[in-house]
């Protein structure tokens, strides 16, 4: 009765020694998970949406670290050309993807158009100069305006390509104060160093220290579009592809439409 006591009990800690190993085989799993670190560059113009985001995806799912690099989309696709870190990229404008496309650096079967935004003009909130149009520009009382670096900042090519369809660049070129991204403009037109300034509608509603007084009129740029895609390097492809869905998913839309984005139809 004893050998077969001693072989049942031989038997149960054999099974909970099993038991015990493969659960520590999940939690190694699980922790192994945790490490996944996903790099996303962005138009710095997405920062507060992204940051909300952020928040909400890592509460769903603290196995994934999101790390963000923002800025000037132009510096960005410079930065991914010369090998900087990138899961994804979202531009805030065709051509920085375009040009990332042709160089095969992106899926080209993920590239999507993911966001609208609008062009606006905005002045200091205690500004008391008569401006309502991007025309007013030319007054002697706007010494001095902010735009984008054309060269690198989407939100800058639209404005001098808007400024020009309306006839008045050449006129008013002289006064022009540029910025390396588009919330330098911000910055400047709420630290009263330039009566006004061009940005994105979505820069200009999360500040309380500027006020909108004109919206680029319409056919006079290209529409501003955000594509987004997966890079054809990443090594975190099911994190990519995971956070990439949840970029449409219906909390993602109403925090973009939060901060002043549309979905692109």
């Amino acid at each position: 009765m004893m050998r077969k006591w001693s072989v049942v009990c031989v038997s149960v800690i054999m099974v909970l020694g099993i038991m015990i190993a493969g659960c520590g085989g999940a939690k190694d799993a699980s922790e192994s998970a945790a490490k996944v670190e996903l790099n996303v560059s962005a138009a710095v113009s997405m920062k507060d949406a992204l940051a909300e985001i952020q928040k909400n995806y890592q509460a769903k799912y603290p196995n994934v670290t999101l790390v963000y690099n923002l800025g000037a989309s132009g510096t960005l696709q410079k930065q991914i050309e010369e090998g900087a870190p990138a899961d994804i990229f979202i531009s805030a404008a065709t051509k920085q993807m375009d040009d990332l496309e042709a160089k095969n650096l992106i899926d080209k079967a993920t590239r999507k158009n993911l966001l609208d935004n609008k062009l606006v003009m905005i002045v200091p909130q205690n500004s008391t100069l008569v401006i309502n149009k991007f025309e007013d520009l030319v007054k002697a009382d706007v010494q001095k305006f902010c735009i984008g670096e054309p060269s690198v900042v989407p939100a800058g090519q639209y404005s001098k390509e808007a400024l020009n369809k309306l006839g008045i660049w050449d006129g008013i070129k002289d006064k022009v104060v540029l910025a390396k991204d588009v919330r330098t403009v911000l910055t400047y037109v709420e630290t009263g160093n330039v009566e006004a300034g061009l940005v994105y509608k979505t820069d200009a509603i999360v500040s309380d220290k500027v006020k909108i007084v004109a919206s680029a009129p319409e056919g006079s740029h290209k529409p501003i579009v955000y594509p987004a895609a997966i890079m054809a390097g990443t090594k975190e492809r099911k994190a990519a592809e995971d956070f990439f869905a949840y970029l449409t998913s219906p909390e993602s839309v109403a925090v973009f439409e939060k901060y002043g984005f549309s979905m692109n139809k």
